[in-house]
């Protein structure tokens, strides 16, 4: 079977998180040569009919969908796999109504609390600016449509005595945010990652990740921001370690996380790989902080970690994320199917 891998186009002054994916794209290519997959890999393009000309001279079979950013807005990443979609072209990750949801934070907030799952209070730049609107406490400043932490850190925590306060410091952060942020209600608490992998029998959640703040003073805020995920020579980045032994006390707890982690998967309709990254408050509480339907996959990667953990190898995931692919995309038949381990030995 040939595979395509897709990627966002790599800019002369491209940032650590928008390089990662020539390394995933690097990983992945290997690993699909040892499942026995010639590959190519190529930039998706803003020009969509340049790059409908590549996937067609290219013959793949399937696309293993790396995009997620079109032209550095990731408000755009859902144009991928609607190309894909207009093409009848089998593609790795969720679908394209899937990823526009999750793409947008207030979207997927408001989405998933309509359906019980609790998520924290948030404040749109449009409310903000409305007059009247009661919002006091911490709060941290996100984008709505960027993922991998782009403009969050230390100074993105404020207090607010009203709402006023958060559309001005929203608006001060909207270049560094994508062109649109929005205020969220700071969880002072444990953080958690729950990755999702399909599976032969259906999705499985890997091993819940904790993400622990080593050495962090008092007052230093306490959120994974971009230097904690990307900027290796960072205080943040070295004092933020994965924690996957827990104790029995929190037992319950984990098993209510998997449970809200799959229940995402199941409403937000998402396929392939995702990840769910969640706060839990002193009472013990999850609040549930966003959806990543299309997350990072190299091989120091969260998502590879809790794979790991779960008995799996890089080629591994790559082959349950593919047959995931021909499944949704009722390409299961003749010389492209794909001889699963894992389902001849069932």
């Amino acid at each position: 079977m040939k595979v395509l891998i897709l990627h966002d186009e790599i800019s002369s002054d491209a940032r650590l998180d928008e390089l990662d994916a020539l390394t995933q794209a690097h990983v992945i290519s290997e690993a699909l040569r040892q499942l026995g997959h010639p590959s190519s890999s190529a930039p998706f393009s803003w020009n969509l009919g340049e790059t409908r000309t590549i996937i067609e001279r290219e013959r793949a079979d399937l696309v293993f969908n790396l995009v997620e950013s079109v032209r550095g807005q990731g408000r755009l990443v859902y144009l991928a796999p609607a190309l894909f979609d207009t093409m009848s072209m089998p593609y790795t990750g969720s679908s394209t109504e899937a990823l526009f949801l999750t793409s947008n934070k207030i979207l997927t907030k408001r989405f998933l609390a309509a359906r019980g799952i609790a998520t924290p209070d948030w404040v749109s730049m449009d409310v903000a600016a409305r007059n009247g609107i009661p919002a006091r406490g911490r709060f941290i400043i996100k984008s709505v449509w960027e993922e991998a932490s782009v403009g969050l850190d230390e100074d993105s925590l404020i207090w607010a005595e009203h709402a006023a306060v958060l559309a001005k410091a929203i608006g001060d952060r909207a270049s560094r945010l994508g062109g649109e942020g929005f205020a969220e209600a700071y969880v002072d608490g444990r953080e958690f990652n729950l990755s999702i992998l399909a599976g032969p029998a259906g999705p499985v959640v890997l091993p819940p990740v904790e993400i622990r703040f080593v050495d962090y003073v008092p007052g230093k805020p306490r959120i994974v921001g971009y230097r904690a995920k990307w900027e290796a020579d960072s205080f943040e980045y070295n004092h933020t370690p994965r924690r996957f032994d827990f104790p029995e006390a929190d037992k319950g707890l984990l098993e209510r996380l998997v449970a809200i982690a799959a229940d995402c998967w199941t409403l937000l309709g998402l396929r392939g790989y995702a990840r769910v990254d969640f706060r839990v408050d002193d009472s013990g509480r999850p609040w549930m902080l966003e959806v990543n339907a299309n997350p990072c996959l190299s091989p120091d990667a969260g998502f590879f970690a809790a794979a790991q953990r779960a008995g799996l190898g890089f080629a591994d995931v790559i082959e349950r994320i593919l047959v995931d692919a021909q499944r949704a995309g009722g390409a299961m038949n003749g010389s492209h199917r794909l001889a699963s381990r894992e389902m001849i030995a069932q």
